[in-house]
């Protein structure tokens, strides 16, 4: 359904994305933010499930700066090398990148951003820095009680897994409480990475409750 393209970001840095587009006229268009395994098969078919759901999708590839089309998958070897990205994200690059697949897509009606992992995090952060965004969603970002001072400037919504071993739910109580604006969903029983169907902690459960809900935001915010 999709394709590669390059976007070109405002430092004239050339990085790679995969654009799926709908069979008809677009309700609007989503970011999807990558989570620390690269823009791979998974991301691929969010963005194609999103054009499906009528908006076009587009995935920026925010580990070309360091490793050009880095994919993964999901076994213990291949986690613990996609980590070794995220030792000292340069955040600064992530968002410039990230600007450049928003700006790429606004001609095409209101643009949403929804991000998944390091994506989560990277997707709340858009959403109180960047420009041209209505409405942000972020799954299980590790990184979003250390931003959670600032003030989104679109509608955001998070989701959490209750038993996810890297975000402990006081951290989620944290964003809470700092951000009453925010929208915050806890899934019981649900781990680290719950809405990816190619990942062992894969909860069908919590993530056919997670992705209508995330679509019915999309649905009330990406208004023309």
């Amino acid at each position: 359904m999709g394709q590669d393209i390059k976007l070109t970001a405002s430092d004239n840095f050339q990085l790679g994305a995969y654009r799926a587009d709908p069979t008809s006229a677009p309700k609007g268009a989503v970011v999807v933010i990558q989570e620390i395994f690269g823009v791979n098969h998974h991301i691929r078919s969010v963005c194609d499930r999103l054009a499906g759901e009528g908006y076009v999708a587009i995935a920026p590839s925010i580990f070309d700066r360091t490793s050009p089309g880095f994919q993964s998958g999901y076994t213990p070897d291949e986690i613990a090398e996609a980590r070794k990205f995220v030792a000292n994200p340069d955040w600064a690059a992530m968002l410039r990148d990230t600007q450049a697949a928003i700006d790429a897509v606004k001609g095409v009606g209101p643009v949403g951003i929804i991000g998944f992992c390091l994506g989560g995090s990277v997707a709340f952060v858009a959403a109180t820095r960047l420009t041209g965004l209505k409405a942000a969603i972020g799954y299980y970002g590790g990184a979003v009680v250390r931003f959670a001072d600032e003030t989104p400037k679109v509608p955001t919504q998070l989701h959490f897994g209750e038993k996810d071993a890297g975000i402990p739910l006081t951290d989620v109580e944290t964003v809470k409480a700092k951000r009453p604006d925010v929208e915050v969903f806890i899934y019981p029983g649900a781990q680290h990475g719950f809405h990816c169907d190619e990942r062992p902690s894969y909860d069908k459960a919590s993530s056919e409750i997670a992705w209508p809900r995330s679509m019915a935001f999309f649905a009330k915010h990406l208004t023309k």
